[in-house]
């Protein structure tokens, strides 16, 4: 399915009925659209599995529709609180993939205008609580390709600093690279209705407002983050793919990242990424063939650190001690900050 986690597909969806299949979580990780990196991070996948599952869990409970069955264990599908051990494995409903086509003039959504439902919504959803300091809108800003008034900012507040209200933000999910778009683009390709869009954007800000509250709850500031969104056979709106991981959103405790963004930040340091930024600068479509050289490993160290960090989150967040002898949140952030 994609660089880090895979899809077994038990059933094909249909025009009018969602499929079935099983999300295996891998120890893989990818930053910068590039794919599968060098290294894994041993027991990534399984965090990665329990923490989707417990916010799955949690936000059904509120009332949530989504794509979530249950995790596997021992050939049977339980709810997390019936595992025994962690698992890597999620079972979730299926809905169809439909590609947009690849023209001259770009990409054409136009086959989206005659799909009634059952099928993923071809855009990721954005939150924004803070602007940090890599963010890519304040990116955007700077180079005029958005600007303050359409987020309804008089002034770019410091990195880290919480807004007074959340921004949402959009980009495409189906393209070779993500491309931001306006809400009033989105709506202009005809696939949702304005009442759909009402809908979704009030939809992110409840689930962003979930993930806050369980986050500060252990201590972790919940920074960004994006869900995927899918329409059932009737148009109802379904929470997919996996949501409020350190994958799916950028966290923080006590100012140290907790999320992907650690290792993002190893590699903006590396002459691979720079390489990388003009490629996709260059060539926006095609752009990793332009790309010569291979992203470097990572140190020993920060695979370990990391790997902590996201078993770390997993048992603070499900409140169960899935994975014993890893050091406290504190711990890591203190070894984080000798490594660097």
């Amino acid at each position: 399915m994609g660089s880090v986690k895979d899809l077994l597909v038990l059933s094909s969806p249909t025009d009018e009925e969602p499929g079935r299949g099983k999300f295996v979580f891998s120890d893989r990780y990818s930053v910068f659209d590039w794919g599968e990196m060098p290294d894994t991070i041993p027991l990534k996948g399984a965090s990665l599995c329990l923490i989707g599952a417990h916010f799955f869990e949690k936000l059904e409970k509120l009332g949530v529709p989504t794509h979530y069955l249950g995790l596997e264990e021992g050939g049977e599908v339980k709810r997390l609180a019936e595992l025994r051990e962690p698992v890597n494995v999620m079972h979730v409903r299926l809905v169809r993939v439909i590609l947009p086509s690849l023209g001259e003039a770009g990409y054409d959504y136009g086959v989206y205008r005659h799909v009634r439902g059952n099928f993923l919504i071809p855009f990721e959803f954005i939150y924004r609580n803070t602007l940090s300091e890599n963010s890519s809108l304040r990116k955007r800003i700077a180079e005029g390709k958005a600007t303050l008034q359409e987020f309804g900012l008089l002034e770019l507040p410091p990195p880290g600093e919480f807004l007074k209200e959340p921004i949402l933000d959009v980009s495409t999910k189906l393209e070779e690279q993500d491309r931001y778009l306006s809400f009033s683009e989105v709506e202009s390709l005809g696939i949702l209705s304005s009442e759909e869009i009402q809908r979704i954007r009030e939809l992110v800000l409840f689930v962003d407002r979930f993930i806050t509250r369980e986050t500060r709850r252990i201590g972790v500031e919940n920074e960004d983050g994006k869900i995927e969104l899918a329409l059932d056979k009737n148009r109802n709106l379904l929470l997919v793919d996996v949501v409020g991981t350190p994958d799916e959103c950028r966290f923080t405790f006590r100012g140290m990242p907790m999320s992907k963004e650690i290792l993002r930040s190893f590699y903006r340091k590396t002459s691979w990424y720079e390489e990388v930024q003009r490629a996709k600068a260059e060539h926006p479509v095609g752009w990793k063939a332009y790309v010569t050289s291979r992203p470097p490993s990572l140190p020993p160290e920060l695979v370990q650190l990391t790997s902590w960090m996201y078993q770390r989150l997993a048992m603070d967040l499900t409140q169960r001690e899935w994975f014993p002898g890893v050091p406290s949140l504190e711990e890591i952030v203190d070894k984080f900050l000798q490594l660097v």
